[in-house]
């Protein structure tokens, strides 16, 4: 009875007050989801964009997020109007409301907006506006996320370091709180952002997204760090800038000519890039620990290269099952609750778990619930008399929580090795890395996307059909990304991730 109350209760005692502003950025993020709903039924019913063209500029919103570097050296070095951590938040919020103006503009083909060109470039631009913007929270929040945390206490009015493992474990104790807080705001918005999609135009749900960067901004106003001593604050770095800024330079030119294969050129360039900056700021890790650890970040690097399938299992359920906003927004509130109750009940476990097994765990049960997808698709549920909405109910309870343990345990890792004096940049450059992986998954989305094409129906004002719907391919699609899922992350993880000797859970 005392063991299952020490799960109930964990994270709870491991709360702090000073925990909570520094939550609410995070609980900011996961309110952005309010619109989610409302915008995935608006790019297929009212924007005239293929899978591809989506995909595409899913591709290029993710360039911001591996030009982490730039956040990072100006977090970690440059004081803007007295300010090293909250103005960062102060200036992502202003991107943010940017990118939503742009997209409500768009939604309702202002004046205002529609003169700057067509669909793809107005959607583009948003997407890139509100990337940077979380960008900017994110890197700012992930550096907060080791300022919060003591790495000393004292003991008879001496100041002691405490010991290793329980600073790592509180590290990765506030990375669950974050996703919880997180999940949270999802579990809160997505049936009422559901409910609202069914009821209302997608512009004036819009127009509400406009007051949600307040939550983080608050949360800046209020949080209260360590303080950061004059000998850890460093000048910006010339070689770390100068990679930055040369990445943004060659991204915006290559981008601007429209190569047919600019993403990739930027993607392979962005890995040159960030792979000889981590290798000089990994110099300052010590050498027994640098080689497990980049070996771990490559592994984790593949495991999230696995592909998404794209808008086209989104649009079939829409058009085949017949999942409505109200659904969509229940299968949001089921997939957040399921999230927030296995980190609840779990963080002690995703807290001192050997990563290379709760790895594995992961990919196999990734790669399984790829199933009820593949039966909904080939209609198995309609020979076994289950409505399709049962078993998306389900799916969807069971994937919800995964990714999110993987993420804890990356960024556990990212946050326990942050040196110091150099947190920010340490964590933008660890993330950008890691997010280019996801570069990579949106590329090889688009590649399979073009092999087996998806399509659903476009009709123009007057009604007639322009683009016929055709789901034809959908399985292939479907069956080609779990044989990735699979394959790719499992032999990555048993090749490269080597467990301590003699390593034992807690």
């Amino acid at each position: 009875m005392s063991n299952f109350l020490s799960v109930v209760v964990g994270p709870a005692k491991m709360m702090r007050r000073r925990y909570w502003p520094l939550l609410m950025i995070y609980f900011a993020y996961g309110l952005s989801g309010f619109s989610a709903i409302a915008l995935s039924f608006w790019q297929k019913e009212e924007l005239g964009l293929s899978a591809e063209q989506l995909l595409a500029i899913a591709a290029w919103a993710s360039i911001p997020w591996t030009a982490k570097i730039l956040v990072g050296q100006f977090v970690d070095g440059v004081r803007l109007f007295g300010s090293r951590r909250r103005i960062y938040i102060f200036i992502g919020a202003l991107f943010l409301l940017l990118g939503t103006l742009l997209l409500a503009g768009l939604a309702g083909r202002h004046g205002w907006v529609m003169w700057i060109g067509d669909e793809y470039r107005i959607w583009l631009l948003s997407s890139l506006c509100t990337a940077i913007g979380f960008v900017l929270q994110d890197v700012t929040a992930d550096t907060m996320t080791t300022e919060v945390v003591d790495r000393d206490h004292e003991i008879d009015g001496v100041l002691v370091a405490r010991l290793e493992a329980d600073v790592k474990a509180e590290i990765a104790t506030v990375q669950v709180l974050a996703r919880i807080a997180i999940f949270s705001a999802i579990f809160m918005v997505s049936g009422l952002g559901g409910w609202l999609a069914s009821k209302f135009a997608a512009e004036s749900i819009f127009w509400f997204q406009l007051l949600i960067p307040l939550v983080s901004i608050s949360g800046a106003l209020l949080v209260r760090l360590n303080p950061i001593p004059e000998s850890e604050i460093k000048p910006l770095n010339p070689v770390f800038i100068g990679g930055g800024v040369a990445f943004a330079v060659l991204s915006i030119l290559i981008g601007s000519l429209g190569w047919q294969y600019g993403q990739e050129l930027i993607f392979v360039f962005s890995c040159l890039l960030i792979g000889g900056m981590l290798a000089l700021l990994l110099k300052n890790i010590a050498v027994d620990i640098r080689r497990p650890l980049v070996l771990t970040m490559l592994a984790i690097f593949f495991y999230r290269c696995s592909p998404p399938v794209g808008p086209g299992l989104n649009w079939f359920s829409i058009d085949v099952l017949g999942f409505d906003e109200i659904f969509f927004g229940i299968l949001a509130q089921i997939g957040a609750f399921t999230a927030i109750a296995v980190l609840w009940f779990m963080s002690d476990v995703i807290a001192r778990q050997a990563l290379k097994k709760a790895m594995l765990v992961i990919i196999v049960v990734e790669t399984c619930l790829f199933l009820p997808d593949l039966m909904l698709y080939h209609g198995v549920h309609e020979l076994l008399g289950v409505d399709a909405r049962t078993i998306a109910l389900f799916d969807t309870a069971a994937i919800s929580p995964l990714s999110n343990i993987a993420m804890v345990l990356m960024l556990s890792l990212i946050a326990f090795h942050a040196p110091a004096g150099n947190r920010g940049t340490w964590f933008a450059l660890a993330a950008s890395f890691m997010n280019l992986a996801l570069t990579a998954s949106q590329i090889i989305s688009k590649y399979f996307n073009q092999w087996f094409v998806v399509a659903r129906e476009v009709v123009d004002e007057s009604g007639e059909i322009i683009v016929a719907a055709d789901y034809s391919q959908l399985g292939s699609l479907l069956l080609l990304c779990m044989s990735w899922t699979f394959i790719v992350p499992l032999v990555a993880v048993i090749w490269l991730v080597k467990e301590p000797s003699g390593a034992r859970q807690s």
